[in-house]
């Protein structure tokens, strides 16, 4: 841990503590006035894990002898060291020199002209050193790094301010005969299992940065990541459990920071799951050794497994099991659908937060650009095709296959690529139907969508073959479909496939969502719509913070030694065209890879020549995470007032079940046909559903997809 302060003469410090036994009972101002008689250092780094430049925190130190300040001087570190010279330049710190912290405290500290948002950040560190001048040192924070859980002792280290444990195993590594099983939970260990390093990557199709050192990727990827603000196990603090996106087939639970969730008093928890190949096969040799006939859902399973855990061991860390929020974006998003659908998963959670995604789409053989979603057979019968692609014939060869070549196969790496499947077990039922009977997990809800999140998955095509594929997936709507998604050209095919990709895969979804569990269940719905793209370089909000460590780049500001190949859609992980933190690149560029060539996706034989970067129309797939993390770079403008209230509307509903709060406008629970969805463009208010003519010819679409015989 940094030490804020630094007393310098050994002599000086035996004096203070002297003084601070002469005072003990003294009022606050005394005791100050005990630190300021000697010299001191007072050191911001602990202050200010909140105040960020563009690149990173802004600490100084400021050395007070005398109680009068005698030099403020840049702490060496990424950022400051550059725009503390302009600060410098200003003649600032030439007003506070000679003063007593007191004085120092009534200097206008706002009056730097040309202040960047570094060297505001520099202003504002001094003006937290200030403040504080001493008196943290009264009142040091306790750190709950020390734990005991059911399988033995943890210990955790201190990372940005906050205690940190990395990467607690909650199965055995899904390994050899384990492989395509349910987790098993983890053994106990001896001793102090050290939790200090993040765990690895499921396998996935990653690479490392050119020149740079790989990715850590390993099947021994079923762990936890949680930061804890309690000082101590009695707390009973709400818990927050993140489940990442990436498609079901990429992504980690280290790409997140959650530390901003952690200050505001919650314990924040990351899982990690198995995806791809390994986490959502299908195949009837692995359904012939199930008891329950059934294979697949591996990934879900981990999911529920994990959350088993945090309900029998957050005690240990400070949190209430009986307090815990489930959160997912994207394929995270629609896991948390899932969960709430899982009977496996009941009383695991109180609440659940889907950002841009739902499964209620119609049970199918087939998955054509979430459409549907595959029975055990379809399941089965793409693992069978699957199999065939990677040159392997049998169950027990590929359990002996090194996960390099599992992970491979470009075509399974698109949209139509592994995916849970309704099982009859974890996954009952159609969901929709399910819903309909009021047969589900009834929590409070809080979900939504971005504006033009379809873009990141779709590319333009001929005029001639969208329309034909419309026609040949939409049936009797098609001539509607057409009119509500027009295109009269090959370039505007591009805008009708990303509303259609909007519409099936996320805002339908939530809609339909919503509507059911206002109709058959007591959990209140919070429904928004995020339309914020045209302030933080086009797209919607910078780079996530990074690890709990704080390093930025790569995914989301995440490992910064990961980047992704193409012929892997992120679904969330921000590694593609147009999401948040990713590679460069317009929102119309989808990644290579994908066979499938239906409505809403990614069509063959794009025409040469067609442009391939494209300015956005609104807020992409995954924009709105830098808004709800509230840990990336500094904001301004809109965006700062939409990250503001997006980050405390999800912080109260994670402590109350209740996004409302002081300070926020009223958000009020979801009511169909009346303003009552969450508008976050340049600050918050209240409409209407958006594109309710297209999510009402969509909900007769699928009406009328539930009735057709499974293909």
């Amino acid at each position: 841990m940094y030490k804020r302060l630094l007393f310098i003469p050994a002599v000086a410090t035996a004096l203070i503590c002297m003084a601070f036994v002469s005072c003990s009972s003294a009022t606050k101002s005394s005791r100050k006035s005990a630190y300021v008689t000697d010299t001191l250092r007072i050191n911001t780094t602990e202050l200010s894990y909140e105040v960020r430049g563009f690149n990173g925190p802004t600490p100084i130190e400021i050395d007070v002898v005398e109680g009068r300040i005698v030099g403020i001087k840049a702490l060496p570190n990424r950022e400051t060291p550059n725009f503390f010279e302009r600060v410098l330049q200003s003649g600032l710190l030439d007003k506070l020199n000679g003063k007593t912290l007191e004085e120092a405290k009534a200097v206008n500290l706002d009056a730097v002209s040309g202040a960047t948002f570094s060297s505001n950040a520099i202003i504002e560190n001094i003006r937290l050193g200030l403040e504080d001048g001493g008196e943290s040192q009264l009142n040091p924070k306790k750190y709950l790094t020390e734990v005991t859980v059911a399988q033995g002792r943890l210990k955790g280290v201190v990372e940005e301010g906050m205690a940190t444990f990395w990467a607690v195993p909650f199965a055995e590594a899904p390994v050899g005969e384990l492989r395509w099983k349910a987790p098993v939970p983890k053994k106990a260990w001896s001793g102090v299992r050290e939790c200090n390093e993040p765990g690895g990557m499921p396998p996935q199709r990653a690479m490392g940065r050119p020149g740079g050192q790989g990715p850590n990727v390993t099947e021994d990827c079923l762990y936890l990541n949680i930061q804890t603000p309690a000082a101590s196990a009695s707390e009973k603090l709400p818990v927050l459990v993140w489940i990442h996106g990436g498609g079901f087939i990429t992504g980690d639970a280290n790409s997140n920071n959650g530390i901003a969730f952690a200050r505001k008093g919650i314990v924040y928890v990351s899982l990690s799951y198995r995806t791809g190949a390994l986490g959502f096969l299908s195949l009837p040799e692995l359904s012939a050794e199930n008891p329950r006939g059934i294979s697949g859902n591996y990934g879900l399973l981990d999911m529920i497994e994990g959350l088993r855990w945090v309900k029998d061991n957050i005690t240990a860390f400070g949190g209430d099991p009986a307090k815990v929020t489930i959160m997912g974006e994207s394929a995270g998003a629609i896991a948390v659908s899932m969960l709430c659908a899982s009977p496996l998963a009941k009383g695991l959670f109180r609440g659940a937060i889907s950002e841009s995604g739902g499964s209620f789409c119609p049970v199918d053989a087939v998955r054509i650009d979430n459409n549907g979603i595959r029975d055990v057979k379809g399941s089965e019968d793409y693992g069978l095709e699957w199999m065939k692609r990677i040159g392997v014939s049998s169950l027990a060869e590929l359990r002996e296959t090194g996960w390099e070549k599992l992970v491979s196969d470009e075509q399974s790496g698109g949209v139509g690529g592994f995916w849970p499947t309704v099982d009859g077990y974890v996954l009952p039922d159609d969901q929709y139907k399910m819903y309909e009977a009021g047969n589900y997990n009834d929590v409070n809800v809080l979900i939504g969508t971005n504006s033009d999140e379809g873009a990141m998955f779709s590319r333009a095509t001929t005029l001639d073959k969208y329309q034909a594929d419309i026609r040949s997936e939409y049936g009797p709507f098609a001539e509607r479909m057409l009119a509500l998604y027009p295109a009269t050209n090959d370039e505007e095919t591009f805008g009708a496939l990303s509303d259609i990709f909007r519409e099936t895969a996320f805002a339908w979804p939530t809609w339909i969502w919503a509507k059911l569990q206002q109709k058959t269940g007591n959990g209140k719905v919070y429904l928004y719509y995020f339309d914020q793209f045209n302030e933080m370089g086009g797209r919607g909000g910078g780079p996530q913070g990074g690890r709990p460590g704080g390093q930025q780049g790569g995914p989301q500001g995440g490992r910064p030694d990961v980047q992704r190949p193409q012929g892997n859609p992120q679904m969330g992980q921000g590694g593609q065209p147009g999401g948040p933190g990713g590679q460069p690149g317009g929102p119309g560029q989808r990644p290579q890879g994908n066979p499938q060539a239906g409505p809403g996706g990614a069509p063959q034989g794009m025409p040469q020549g067609m442009p391939q970067f494209r300015a956005p129309r609104g807020a992409n797939h995954a924009s709105e995470m830098s808004y709800v993390f509230a840990s990336g770079r500094q904001m301004q403008g809109g965006d700062k007032a939409v990250s503001d209230a997006m980050h405390n509307y999800w912080v109260n509903f994670v402590k109350t079940g209740n996004p409302n709060g002081e300070g926020l406008d009223n958000w009020p629970v979801y009511k169909d046909g009346e303003k009552t969805v969450m508008f976050f463009k340049n600050g918050t208010s209240l409409i209407e559903t958006p594109n309710k003519p297209q999510l009402e010819l969509m909900e007769e679409y699928f009406a009328w997809k539930r009735q057709q015989p499974i293909r």
